[in-house]
């Protein structure tokens, strides 16, 4: 049966556990995390991102954590805590999901940029 866009949403929702911005906040106050933006770099020109995160356009999400692949970014670690985020939390939760396949354990959606920001999570220009 074919998929559409709202089955996918909702088993990555079902998926990949959800972070209040406080929570997010906590999780980044305590070290050892990769942050993650997935939104397109147009995006985080336009508005900036949560300091300190990696930005990685959702279509090159697997590129970057496959260690076997030529354009691995050794920021991922299957060992680290990954938090994800985008404009909504959409495509973080798709992108969670993702990891999780890849064998990446605690993978946390914490939602959307706007969210986060307006929560008092420093944010920076991109």
């Amino acid at each position: 049966m074919p998929r559409n866009v709202k089955d996918m949403l909702a088993e990555a929702n079902s998926a990949v556990p959800k972070l209040s911005p406080a929570e997010a906040a906590e999780r980044m106050r305590s070290g050892d995390v990769l942050v993650v933006d997935v939104r397109d770099p147009t995006e985080v020109q336009q508005t900036g991102r949560i300091k300190g995160a990696l930005n990685v356009s959702r279509g090159m999400l697997e590129f970057r954590a496959d260690p076997e692949s030529q354009y691995h970014n050794p920021a991922f670690q299957k060992d680290k805590t990954v938090l994800l985020h985008c404009a909504s939390g959409g495509r973080s939760a798709l992108a969670g999901q993702t990891l999780q396949d890849m064998g990446y354990t605690a993978v946390f959606n914490i939602g959307g940029f706007k969210d986060l920001a307006e929560a008092g999570i420093d944010t920076e220009p991109a």
